[in-house]
This record gives C-alpha cells, sequence and structure tokens, in this order.
C-alpha cells in the first residue's frame, strides 16, 4: 500500500468513521474515489488531510468532514437529479456523481470546470453536465432537479433556487458569514411550503459575487 493509499485509507477510518459519517454507501464512494487526483502536484501530500485546500482561481477544496457529512445529509437514492453550484476541484462533484443519476454542475470559472471535467472522464464517469457562469442568485434549468448542492457560503437562500426543486427534493447551503455559519437542509413539502433543518455549524468561504456587504463602522 502507497503512502497516498495509507492516508486515503486513515481519512475515511480515523477521520470520518470517528466523527459522525456513518453511511455505508458515502463511505465506500470516498473509499474509491482518490481525492488526491483533483489537486496539483505540490498539494497532493495535503489531500487527505482535514484541511481546506487552494485550487486555483482563489478557490478552495472543503475540508474531508465537511464534504462527507454534507453527503450524508443529503442522502442520495441513486437515481436523482442534482444541481451542484460550484464545480471547484470537481471532486466533489465525482462523488456526487457515484451516488446519484445526473448531476448539473455550474463553474464561474471556465478552467476549473474544464479541469474538473477532464479528472472525472479520467475516472469513467460520464453523468455529469459541466456547465459555466454565473451562479450566485440562479441558474436556469430545463425542469426542476431533486437535489441542489451550494458548495460555498451564502447570506440567504436565493428563492429561485428554492422554486427548482421538486416537491420532495432538498437543498443543502451553508448559510451566514464567519463566525457564525450553519449548514442547512432545506425541503420542498409542496408547492408553497419548505421545511429547514439546521444540521451543524461550519465556516466556509462565500460564494463568489455572495460575499457579505462590508459594515460601516462610526
Amino acid at each position: 500500500m502507497s503512502e497516498q493509499d495509507k492516508a486515503h485509507f486513515n481519512m475515511v477510518h480515523q477521520q470520518l468513521r470517528p466523527n459522525e459519517v456513518a453511511d455505508a454507501r458515502v463511505l465506500e464512494v470516498i473509499s474509491t474515489i482518490p481525492r488526491d487526483k483533483f489537486l496539483p502536484p505540490s498539494l497532493r501530500g495535503l489531500a487527505y488531510a482535514d484541511v481546506q485546500l487552494p485550487i486555483g482561481c482563489g478557490q478552495t477544496m472543503l475540508p474531508p468532514m465537511v464534504e462527507g457529512r454534507i453527503l450524508q445529509a443529503l442522502a442520495l437514492k441513486g437515481d436523482e437529479s442534482v444541481l451542484e453550484v460550484g464545480t471547484g476541484s470537481g471532486y466533489f462533484t465525482a462523488l456526487l456523481a457515484r451516488l446519484s443519476g445526473k448531476v448539473i454542475s455550474v463553474d464561474y470559472f471556465e478552467e476549473l470546470s474544464r479541469q474538473a471535467h477532464e479528472r472525472l472522464l479520467d475516472l469513467d464517469i460520464h453523468n455529469v453536465d459541466f456547465q459555466v457562469g454565473d451562479a450566485a442568485k440562479s441558474w436556469p434549468l430545463a425542469e426542476r432537479v431533486d437535489v441542489i448542492v451550494i458548495s460555498a457560503a451564502v447570506i440567504s437562500i436565493p428563492d429561485d433556487y428554492l422554486n427548482q426543486l421538486k416537491v420532495g427534493g432538498r437543498l443543502l447551503a451553508v448559510v451566514g458569514k464567519p463566525p457564525a455559519m450553519s449548514v442547512q437542509l432545506v425541503q420542498r413539502i409542496n408547492e408553497r411550503e419548505w421545511q429547514t433543518r439546521s444540521l451543524f455549524e461550519t465556516v466556509i468561504p462565500a460564494m463568489l459575487h455572495a460575499e457579505p456587504k462590508a459594515e460601516f463602522e462610526f
């Protein structure tokens, strides 16, 4: 077993399992996708550490613990449609793709989207539609989806995304600003009603063009 393989194994069994990530399907998919392949060579030694890592264009890869807990909270059923807002490195996209039917993944940066697409093709993952543009407030979809994941922090969840959920669908986003951010899971109950649960607290970077406005002190 290589050093990277050992680090991968330890991430799953010493970081995720003891810390509330217990879903067997989630642990299996995290175990099978090599996280180091989604980072530049200079950072691959840190791929399995529980830290945020830079991926270019001023963006970061979330820590494995946050990714694992988010993926578990989504409880993907295998055949669902997913909109991911924020492709980033493509690692979380790959996890979503393995656990769902189809993923639409949007990123503001064409370079990141292209790199992610190439990485997923190398892993023989073909059920992702990569798109590029500013999705800070909305993103046009041909039809409603089962699941939406917003992978950067927002001050509030845009109404357009809530309305793009199918009835029974769910949206996960990190809401707030430092030092108080909450991972929220929203389920659409019917055409006019949504139910929100706060899952856990974390701090992650704000979505581009959805950053908190500066507060003036007098």
